[in-house]
């Protein structure tokens, strides 16, 4: 399943420095990894999205991480409804696994 979490940074320095293991997927859940990663041009929050096995899985994830940095509201995606493209200007890069 597909998660979105849309991230409230409470310490936006805190968030992006705790952040970057998410970014990196270490030690995520077995079958969690983050696909992509948009954050907020004033660093006041971000939105990221998801594959993982269930939405538990990644608000855990993201709560242990980020701490109290960040709120972080996570929930499915609708897949059956849902539609992507790569956005102009936004560079793709692969995704890290390391698990």
């Amino acid at each position: 399943m597909y998660v979105v979490v849309q991230h409230t940074f409470l310490n936006p320095s805190e968030a992006f420095s705790r952040g970057e293991k998410l970014i990196k997927n270490e030690e995520a859940p077995h079958g969690t990894t983050g696909l992509q990663f948009y954050p907020a041009r004033d660093g006041s929050g971000a939105t990221c999205l998801w594959e993982s096995n269930s939405v538990a899985d990644v608000q855990s994830y993201v709560d242990d991480t980020l701490g109290d940095s960040s709120r972080n509201l996570c929930y499915e995606v609708d897949a059956a409804n849902a539609f992507a493209r790569q956005p102009l200007g936004i560079a793709e890069r692969p995704t890290l696994v390391t698990q």
